[in-house]
C-alpha cells in the first residue's frame, strides 16, 4: 500500500466532511476529557482515604453532670476518677489501640472557643458543659467496633464515635459525583460513536466512484477501507489530544492554582502530576482506537467491497 496515496485520501475525506469531523473531535474529546476526569476523581477519593483514615481517630465521650441529667446511657452520674483510670488502662491493654490521649473539659472547651468562637451560639457554652474524652488512635481503623463493643455502655461512657463516618458522607458524596461524570461520559460516548458512523457513512457515500473504481482494477477490500478507518482514528486522535489538554489544564488551574491555595484545604492530599500523566496514554489510546474500531464496523454495512 502506497502511503502517499493513503494519506492523499485522508485529507480528501476531511476537507470534505470538515464540520463533521469537527464535531467528531469535539464530542471525543469531551468524552474522553470526562472519562480522565473520572478516573482522577477515583484516585483523589482513595488518596484521601488513605491519607485521612490513617489519622482518624475513636472518641470514646465521658458522661458530665448535664449527661446525667438528659442522657440514659449516663443514668448513674458523672464518671468518676476510678472509672476513668480503669478506662484508660483497659484501652492501652487493647493490641488493635497506637496511642491514647485523654482530653479534658477545659481543653474540648479551649478547642471549640478556637473552631466555633465567632458564632453566636458559642458564648452560651460553658466549660462545664464540655465533655471529657479520650481519643484513641488505631492500627487498623477499620477495626473501631473492637473499641466500640469493649466501651459502649460502660457507666461512666456517653457514647463511642468513630470519626471515619463523617468522612465517609464526603467520600459518598465525592463517590456519587464520580459516578455522574461517568454517566455523562457515556452518553457523550454514545453520541461521538454516533458522529463517527455518520461521518463515515457519507465519506464513503461521497467517494462511492473511486471505490468502484479500485473494486474494478482489483484493489483488496483492506486497502479502499483503510483510508476511512484512519480518518476516523486521526479525529479521534486529535480528540484525544484536546481531551489530554482538558485534563492538564484543569489540573494545574482547578488544583495547584485553586483548591490547594485556599486555607480551608490546606489538609487536602491532592493528587499529584504523576496522576495526570499516566492517564494520558489510555486517554490517547482509547481516542486513537475507538474511532477506528467504529468506523471498521460502520464500513462491513455502508461500504460493500
Amino acid at each position: 500500500m502506497r502511503a502517499q496515496f493513503v494519506m492523499s485520501e485522508i485529507g480528501v475525506g476531511l476537507r470534505r466532511n470538515l464540520t463533521m469531523t469537527f464535531a467528531v473531535i469535539v464530542s471525543v474529546a469531551l468524552s474522553l476529557a470526562l472519562f480522565g476526569g473520572a478516573l482522577l476523581m477515583r484516585e483523589q477519593v482513595s488518596t484521601m482515604k488513605d491519607f485521612w483514615y490513617d489519622k482518624v481517630n475513636v472518641s470514646i465521650f465521658l458522661c458530665n453532670k448535664n449527661d446525667a441529667a438528659t442522657s440514659p446511657q449516663c443514668s448513674k452520674g458523672a464518671v468518676t476518677t476510678p472509672q476513668k483510670e480503669q478506662i484508660e488502662a483497659d484501652l492501652k491493654k487493647m493490641d488493635v489501640v497506637d496511642t491514647v490521649h485523654h482530653e479534658t473539659a477545659e481543653e474540648a472547651y479551649k478547642h471549640y472557643r478556637e473552631q466555633y468562637g465567632d458564632t453566636p451560639i458559642a458564648s452560651t457554652i460553658t466549660p462545664d458543659q464540655m465533655q471529657e474524652s479520650f481519643r484513641v488512635k488505631l492500627d487498623d481503623p477499620e477495626k473501631y467496633k473492637v473499641v466500640a463493643t469493649a466501651f459502649a455502655g460502660r457507666d461512666g461512657v456517653q457514647s463511642v464515635q468513630d470519626q471515619r463516618n463523617i468522612l465517609e458522607n464526603l467520600f459518598s458524596l465525592m463517590n456519587g459525583m464520580n459516578v455522574a461524570a461517568i454517566f455523562v461520559m457515556g452518553l457523550m460516548l454514545i453520541i461521538a460513536l454516533m458522529l463517527i458512523v455518520n461521518t463515515v457513512r457519507v465519506s464513503a457515500f461521497s467517494r462511492r466512484r473511486e471505490t468502484g473504481i479500485m473494486r474494478l482494477v482489483g484493489a483488496s477490500s483492506f486497502y479502499i477501507q483503510m483510508p476511512f478507518i484512519m480518518e476516523a482514528a486521526f479525529a479521534g486522535l486529535l480528540g484525544g489530544v484536546v481531551a489530554s489538554m482538558m485534563l492538564l489544564v484543569g489540573r494545574y488551574f482547578l488544583i495547584d492554582h485553586g483548591l490547594a491555595l485556599s486555607e480551608k484545604m490546606q489538609l487536602v492530599n491532592f493528587i499529584g502530576w504523576d496522576a495526570v500523566v499516566t492517564k494520558l496514554p489510555l486517554v490517547l489510546a482509547i481516542g486513537l482506537l475507538m474511532p477506528a474500531v467504529a468506523a471498521f464496523v460502520a464500513l462491513r454495512k455502508y461500504l460493500k467491497v
